[in-house]
């Protein structure tokens, strides 16, 4: 059996701005186009944020996802995967809300507390349509919080709605935290683990961090999770390179990087798709279906989305 591997598109996020990106979904219907488009590429998951249409700016009010999440599930069979990680500047009952509401199949859950910067991007982006936009991007003093109390809180919320969870681990201790839960019950395998790798605050991009946090993965969970990766800004395709050959699953998107190549920015979430594709099908490997996807990760169903 060729082995299939799960394309996740995080289509808009909440760390770039819209004047980064022509790109970048803002509104409601840019963003149920770009996770129609980016499914209809290829990937089997879609994540998603919501943002304020006039401005751009993060919105993790339920209200804000409504419009586009209505339209996603008419339009594609894609596993949806809502945020509860928000923005960094969040409290944690702000962003498990649109996950509490509407019980999707998936929920990211950022599995520990890190400084959390993107100002290095100041060096490449000069002009900004907004006010909130520079404010957004200089910032120094982030500290994502994700106590053991937060995670706890989040877990907790989610316990009876049978969604399960995406854990972002950037570093080496959220893989322990993720472990603590396991000992504790609280999560169940198989664990969906996206290691991120190349943010400011967390592990970087070096082919080591990878294989180290691999290793580590493997020697705490061994057969009971799935591995996928996540490489910020141009570390995206050379990292989903490196961990689709190694068994991994990949996760792309204008979330994570504007680019498309160096030097060349993607047009949009579903380029980035295509471009996840070729090196999962130049390995001779599949891509996973939402179907798929949904019977690897132990999914309840489509069906089950509450709007």
């Amino acid at each position: 059996m060729v082995r299939k591997v799960i394309i996740t598109c995080a289509v808009t996020g909440a760390i770039h701005t819209p004047s980064m990106s022509k790109a970048l979904p803002v509104t409601p219907e840019e963003i149920a186009d770009a996770a129609v488009g980016a499914a209809e590429a290829g990937a089997a998951i879609v994540h998603l944020h919501a943002r304020n249409p006039e401005t751009g700016q993060p919105d993790q009010s339920p209200e804000a996802f409504a419009p586009f999440l209505k339209v996603i599930k008419q339009r594609t069979n894609a596993v949806v995967n809502l945020t509860t990680g928000g923005a960094p500047t969040m409290t944690v009952d702000e962003r498990v809300r649109p996950a509490a509401v509407y019980k999707p199949e998936v929920a990211s859950l950022n599995m520990g507390s890190m400084n959390f910067a993107f100002f290095g991007m100041l060096n490449r982006f000069k002009d900004f349509k907004h006010d909130w936009e520079r404010k957004h991007v200089e910032n120094k003093d982030i500290v994502f919080r994700n106590t053991f109390a937060d995670i706890e809180y989040v877990l907790t919320t989610l316990s009876g709605s049978g969604t399960r969870f995406e854990f972002e681990c950037y570093d080496t201790a959220h893989l322990y935290n993720l472990q603590y839960f396991l000992n504790q019950g609280l999560v169940k395998p198989p664990l969906f683990v996206q290691t991120v790798f190349g943010l400011q605050g967390g592990i970087g991009p070096h082919p080591e961090d990878v294989m180290h946090m691999k290793r580590t993965a493997d020697r705490l969970f061994g057969d009971k999770y799935e591995w996928s990766v996540l490489g910020a800004g141009r570390n995206q395709l050379p990292i989903a390179a490196m961990a689709v050959a190694m068994g991994g699953n990949i996760r792309v998107g204008l979330e994570d990087s504007l680019w498309a190549a160096p030097g060349r920015m993607a047009e949009s979430n579903a380029e980035q798709v295509r471009l996840a594709r070729q090196i999962v099908e130049g390995l001779g490997l599949a891509i996973a279906t939402p179907d798929e996807a949904r019977e690897i990760l132990h999914l309840k169903g489509g069906d089950t989305l509450h709007i």
